[in-house]
């Protein structure tokens, strides 16, 4: 039976990153099928995971929801493969589009994107929008059968779950929180942000291998940092 998980989380709290790390090792480890979709128009997952591929190679999730009737056949189309990993696909906005490019999609097209998704694949990992007002981010994380809630020692993520707390609410029960350390800063208040933030149960170290990903545009490449992806593994065994 197909597993959706979604991880959440403020602006640069390592959503993307860990996401999408969790969704390798789901592929690489538990062989399973795997769809990524990330619904955030403004910075398109395109532009950043795919930055060396040409632009007729890249498919965009606005043109799934813009059918009048959404099937697997629809989201298949739109899937940006990756040529060394036979059963995992992308599924994002390309660069260049926005809110502006495509209609506002309905509830009901957004629950058949997502049954559609669960079709083609066993694990559907959502890289969802830290805006509130994002519907396909909001539905994902009230139909996901996990949510991650990503943390980061900082007020501003504080802050974040202070203002967003009603968005969790009702993922209470099917959540837990990774706290992301995404610099070398020996004073970061970890403990801190751990103790007020309640049900922490993974820390996802700086990874320096991980932030080269980033800058060279390879993050579709799996990681070469043992310490980061044995937390990887854990919570890939925690959501299956």
């Amino acid at each position: 039976m197909s597993k959706m998980i979604a991880f959440c989380g403020s602006p640069e709290s390592g959503k993307t990153t860990a996401s999408l790390k969790v969704a390798q090792e789901l592929y690489y480890d538990k062989k399973g099928s795997v769809v990524f979709l990330s619904p955030d128009m403004s910075v398109p997952v395109m532009a950043f995971i795919f930055p060396h591929s040409k632009d007729s190679d890249l498919f965009s999730i606005g043109k799934a929801l813009d059918k009048t009737d959404i099937y697997k056949e629809d989201v298949l189309k739109q899937l940006v493969p990756v040529k060394t990993m036979r059963n995992f696909g992308f599924f994002g906005y390309k660069a260049g589009e926005n809110k502006f490019s495509y209609p506002r999609p309905t509830e009901d097209k957004i629950m058949a994107l997502f049954r559609a998704m669960k079709e083609i694949a066993d694990y559907v990992i959502v890289d969802c929008v830290s805006d509130a007002d994002d519907l396909i981010s909001r539905m994902a994380v009230n139909e996901a059968d996990s949510v991650i809630q990503m943390i980061t020692p900082d007020l501003k993520c504080m802050a974040y779950y202070a203002s967003q707390s009603g968005m969790f609410e009702s993922a209470a029960d099917r959540g837990f929180k990774v706290l992301c350390i995404r610099d070398r800063d020996l004073y970061l208040p970890k403990e801190e942000v751990i103790s007020h933030f309640k049900n922490v149960q993974f820390t996802l170290p700086y990874s320096r291998p991980l932030k080269q990903q980033v800058i060279t545009g390879t993050l579709s490449e799996r990681l070469a940092d043992s310490k980061y992806r044995k937390q990887i593994a854990a919570i890939a065994k925690k959501v299956v």
